[in-house]
C-alpha cells in the first residue's frame, strides 16, 4: 500500500486549521503555513514558511516536496508579508510537479462562502486591510482586494481554476467547511477516519502574519 501524501490548495480563512487539527487527530502528520521548531529532523527548515520551501525546492531540483517527506499532509501553503508572497496552490506548473514527482498525491480544496471568506480576511489581523492590497498576488495584482467583493471574486476565481484543471480527476476532491458530510466525505476520500471535527482558528487574533 502505498503512503498516503495530502496537498491541500486552499486561500486563507477557509477553514484550513480545521483540517490540520482534524488530520493530525487521525494520526498524520501536518505542515501547516511554517515549519514550527520540532516538527522536522532537519536543520534547514524549520521556522521557514511552507511557500518558501516548496518554491526553494521546485526550482532546485523539479520536486516541490523534496525536504518536505517527513510530512503526510501539506497544508496552508501561501504565504505573505513585505518581503514574500508566495502562492503554490495557484501555480499549475508548480502542482502538477509535485503529481508528477508523488504519483500518489491526493489534492483536496477545503472552500467556504466566497463573501464570507472575505469578511473573515478583512478582520484577521491587517491581512485583508493592508497585507493582501499590497502584494503581487495570482488572480489578485497589487492595489485590488482592498474591498471584500473584490476579495470574494478572486476566491470565487480561485475555485473555478482548481476545478478546470482538475477536472474528471480521481486525484482531486473538495469540500465546503458548512458541509454537516464533510468529515465522512474527507474520511472516504482519504481512506482514513477522522476521530475530531470542529472549528479551529475562530476570532480576530492577537498577532499571525497569514491568516
Amino acid at each position: 500500500m502505498s503512503r498516503l501524501r495530502v496537498v491541500n490548495l486552499a486561500l486563507p480563512k477557509t477553514g484550513t486549521t480545521t483540517l490540520t487539527d482534524a488530520l493530525r487527530q487521525a494520526g498524520l502528520t501536518v505542515a501547516d503555513w511554517k515549519i514550527r521548531p520540532g516538527q522536522s529532523s532537519r536543520s534547514d527548515i524549520p521556522r521557514q514558511h511552507l511557500g518558501k520551501v516548496i518554491y526553494e525546492d521546485y526550482f532546485a531540483s523539479g520536486d516541490p516536496l523534496a525536504r518536505l517527506d517527513e510530512f503526510d499532509v501539506i497544508n496552508e501553503m501561501s504565504a505573505v508579508r513585505q518581503d514574500r508572497s508566495l502562492w503554490p496552490q495557484t501555480d499549475w506548473g508548480l502542482i502538477s510537479a509535485i503529481a508528477a514527482h508523488h504519483p500518489g498525491v491526493r489534492f483536496i480544496l477545503t472552500t467556504r462562502d466566497p463573501a464570507k471568506a472575505a469578511n473573515s480576511m478583512m478582520r484577521w489581523n491587517n491581512l485583508g486591510k493592508r497585507r493582501l492590497p499590497q502584494a503581487d498576488i495570482p488572480g489578485l495584482p497589487r492595489g485590488f482586494g482592498s474591498t471584500e467583493a473584490e476579495l470574494a471574486r478572486w476566491m470565487a476565481g480561485h475555485y473555478a481554476f482548481c476545478r478546470r484543471v482538475f477536472a474528471g480527476a480521481g486525484n482531486f476532491m473538495e469540500y465546503d467547511i458548512e458541509d454537516a458530510d464533510a468529515p465522512e466525505k474527507i474520511g472516504s476520500y482519504l481512506g482514513l477516519d477522522l476521530p475530531w471535527w470542529g472549528q479551529s482558528n475562530m476570532g480576530k487574533p492577537q498577532a499571525q502574519e497569514v491568516g
